[in-house]
């Protein structure tokens, strides 16, 4: 039985123009897990990762806000919080859906613990905004308070920045291959995972973002995933995106797929985290990639939709002349 692991992208529990209620948001998930059951019924293992910038966002607000009244959380105590909170919401989702399509898989939600370097350059140099908008003064002041790293974000304010560093350990990867390998349907590593560092043989928790789709790639790696899926807000990977010249990608090798990422085809704060992801994915032994939309995602584990990345050897072993466009059946 083939593995897949589909990394959920942020959009796709609160979407553009909601608030993120948790109404907005349960109805969501059901969508997202309406999808996810088709690959079930095909006969698939599956493990699903999840971003939770937004959530996060809100539980940093909300602790600040009533710091007055009980004490405030860290950053990494708001991942913790919100890996169980959007766990809720898919378990919620997709035990109804395996219900009504008469399904019997258990479903399990691991609060996922990621392992960074203390010694990673980004923690010194913190990049990745997070939270509320401020103005100037009221940056300044938490500045000089809290010690917080700020920066001026999109002409719009002021917002903390973190470090972003690179996942390298996942700590309850054993736990999840067993639920894997027993047939659980299991989400993990949600919004990259809690950032910890290992400190005198114990696990301390850092005030860090981790990328969710690198972390995913890093989970995808471990478990030995046959099928690497993200899925975002559009249903193929773009060359000129958003431009008069804008062409999908549908298969294409790693090799060309990096240079068009050298080319700067993929922002750094879209699509490009994900394009180096799975280049990662396929660089430590995995055999396919793809993004696309929750809504397609069937069609493309099938093959009929999505960008699909394959490794170079296996486009070289099948021969193709053109490598950009690889014209191959899918899973």
């Amino acid at each position: 039985m083939k593995t897949i692991l589909i990394a959920v992208g942020g959009n796709s529990l609160i979407r553009a123009g909601e608030k993120g209620t948790v109404a907005e948001q349960l109805a969501n998930a059901h969508r997202t897990a309406a999808a996810i059951i088709g690959l079930i019924g095909r006969g698939y293992r599956l493990v699903i990762t999840h971003g939770n910038g937004p959530q996060v966002g809100a539980a940093l607000l909300r602790s600040e806000r009533a710091s007055d009244q009980v004490p405030s959380h860290t950053l990494d105590v708001c991942g913790a919080a919100t890996q169980g909170e959007i766990g809720y919401f898919l378990t919620q989702a997709l035990h109804r859906e395996l219900s009504a399509a008469d399904m019997n898989v258990a479903v399990v939600s691991v609060v996922t613990q990621t392992v960074v370097s203390p010694d990673d350059p980004a923690m010194q140099h913190p990049s990745k905004p997070i939270g509320p908008f401020y103005s100037r003064a009221d940056a300044e002041e938490r500045k000089r308070l809290l010690g917080w790293q700020v920066v001026e974000d999109a002409a719009r304010g002021y917002r903390r920045v973190v470090p972003s560093p690179e996942p390298i350990e996942i700590v309850e990867i054993e736990v999840i291959r067993e639920l894997v390998n027993s047939g659980v349907l299991v989400i993990a590593c949600g919004g990259g995972g809690i950032p910890v560092i290992r400190a005198n043989g114990a696990l301390q928790g850092v005030e860090a973002v981790i990328d969710k789709d690198r972390a995913s790639a890093l989970l995808a790696s471990q478990l030995g995933a046959d099928l690497f899926a993200i899925s975002t807000d559009t249903d193929y990977v773009y060359l000129d995106y958003k431009k008069p010249t804008q062409r999908p990608l549908r298969w294409v090798n790693a090799s060309d797929l990096r240079m068009h990422y050298n080319e700067g085809h993929f922002p750094p704060g879209n699509m490009g985290p994900k394009v180096e992801s799975v280049l990662r994915f396929l660089q430590n032994g995995g055999s396919e990639a793809v993004i696309t939309s929750y809504e397609h995602l069937c069609e493309a584990v099938a093959g009929k939709s999505g960008t699909h990345i394959l490794p170079d050897s296996y486009c070289t072993r099948l021969r193709i002349p053109d490598k950009r466009e690889v014209p191959v059946g899918g899973h």
